[in-house]
């Protein structure tokens, strides 16, 4: 019997491997969102969501504005997954600047 090919899976926009895509904000602006594996969070964040630290090897967000210019590296910032789900209800516990 012939083995049946299966096609590659879909992904979203892929960058090294990393999966990304664009949410609209509660506040109406477009935000790049990137998931990192635990097994790539090398190192430790605090979340804006939560103010608590995101150790290394937890699985989280990074977020920032999609119209950034050079893909947002002073804005980015690192959410724990379900305070970036939940912000709109929460609020964030310090500003973005």
């Amino acid at each position: 019997m012939a083995r049946r090919r299966t096609p590659p899976r879909q992904r979203s926009a892929s960058l090294s491997g990393v999966l990304h895509r664009v949410e609209t904000g509660p506040d109406g602006y477009e935000y790049e969102v990137r998931a990192v594996a635990g097994a790539r969070a090398i190192k430790t964040y605090r979340c804006p969501g939560c103010d608590h630290e995101i150790r290394s090897g937890t699985a989280h967000v990074v977020v920032w504005p999609a119209d950034s210019p050079h893909s947002g590296v002073d804005e980015r910032r690192h959410w724990h997954t379900p305070c970036w789900a939940n912000r709109a209800s929460r609020g964030p516990t310090r500003k973005w600047s």
